[in-house]
């Protein structure tokens, strides 16, 4: 049997690459422009090997109600949530709202869903998709969005939070995957932002990101209801890359005199520095 190779096309907004994982024989490496955007083991689509991926999944793990869930995710890259949701709660209807229409085709050549998924995929702005979204028709809305390694501006603000809790039932959660370093102003920004929309609040991540020792990804779960929060630490205590969950007082303080972003002010998420998620 031949070893898959490498593929490599232009799409959108740069140049996008499938590079085969050694190890597993039918996983994939997908990157745009030489930063990671996805990894996708077709055989075994419960395999998470990005570490945000992974909190994000405790949340939908955790996520109500039991059995099949209704959601919506906001960026595509190859597909790997929708594919690991689809895996662990059968029957869920899911929804994807990707801007590159270029490399939703490429996904879809290369990396098919399987038929009867339940993964429906549109070409389209996030923001815009969300704010079309039936109200209350969504028990997760997902949202990791990266224009190039930042958080688009538009996605950043009271107005996209207030849209996603439309999108919502009321105990549904809205998670986000975000990007920062110490200060944390943007992180800050972002708890304030949230906290103007949501009720509760928790945030998930590596203790050496929340103590500054590197820029790296913060994943944040905001909901009208309780979140699952002891469940939530427990998992990511045990998780192989372990994650601190952040809540209540302690995130209050993290928070601290953070103003909520208004889309008149908006800026995208901090450049990172050199290096830190890019691959050679």
């Amino acid at each position: 049997m031949h070893e898959p190779l490498p593929v490599s096309r232009a799409v959108t907004f740069g140049t996008a690459r499938l590079l085969p994982d050694v190890d597993r024989r039918r996983a994939w490496l997908l990157t745009v422009d030489g930063a990671p955007q996805s990894y996708v083991d077709l055989a075994e689509p419960t395999h998470l090997e990005f570490e945000y991926t992974r909190r994000i999944a405790h949340v939908i793990d955790t996520a109500r109600p039991p059995g099949p869930l209704d959601v919506l995710h906001l960026g595509g890259g190859a597909l790997t949530l929708p594919r690991y949701t689809a895996a662990t709660r059968p029957g869920s209807r899911q929804h994807v709202a990707e801007l590159d229409a270029a490399l939703l085709a490429l996904v879809a050549k290369e990396l098919p869903m399987p038929e009867g998924s339940g993964v429906t995929v549109s070409a389209g702005d996030a923001r815009e998709a969300l704010e079309a979204a039936a109200p209350a028709g969504a028990d997760l809305v997902v949202a990791d969005v990266f224009g190039g390694a930042r958080v688009p501006a538009h996605l950043t603000t009271v107005a996209c939070g207030r849209a996603a809790a439309r999108a919502l039932r009321p105990h549904g959660v809205y998670v986000v995957n975000l990007a920062d370093g110490t200060p944390f102003g943007f992180l800050r920004s972002q708890l304030a932002t949230l906290a103007a929309v949501f009720p509760e609040l928790c945030l998930l991540a590596e203790p050496a990101v929340l103590r500054g020792r590197r820029f790296g990804n913060v994943v944040v779960a905001a909901s009208r209801a309780p979140l699952p929060t002891a469940e939530l630490a427990r998992r990511a205590a045990a998780d192989a890359f372990p994650a601190r969950v952040v809540h209540g007082r302690a995130l209050h303080r993290m928070t601290g005199d953070a103003q909520p972003v208004q889309d008149a002010s908006a800026v995208p998420s901090p450049e990172p520095p050199a290096g830190a998620f890019s691959i050679g």
